[in-house]
């Protein structure tokens, strides 16, 4: 879990200038966040379990259109998060 407290962390100060709003909570093994990016709202969960990731969020309507862009790159930095 540090590993990805810290990959958000670097996240949030990468995009400081295009994201706003941000807030973030852990609670046991599942994070919970929330932020503005373009004035659209996005949240969601991502909890760590023992064989698994399990990413829930919530895009606006007018992001689906990036909908399966945004999931590739989420699984690619995951995949690159969790190597050993």
């Amino acid at each position: 879990m540090r590993r990805l407290k810290d990959k958000f962390n670097a996240a949030r100060a990468e995009h400081q200038h295009q994201v706003n709003d941000f807030h973030d909570e852990w609670k046991d093994n599942k994070f919970f966040f929330a932020f503005k990016v373009m004035g659209m709202a996005v949240g969601g969960s991502v909890a760590v379990e023992p064989e698994r990731i399990a990413l829930d969020a919530k895009i606006p309507l007018a992001a689906m259109l990036m909908k399966r862009a945004i999931e590739e790159r989420l699984r690619q930095e995951l995949a690159v998060l969790l190597e050993p």
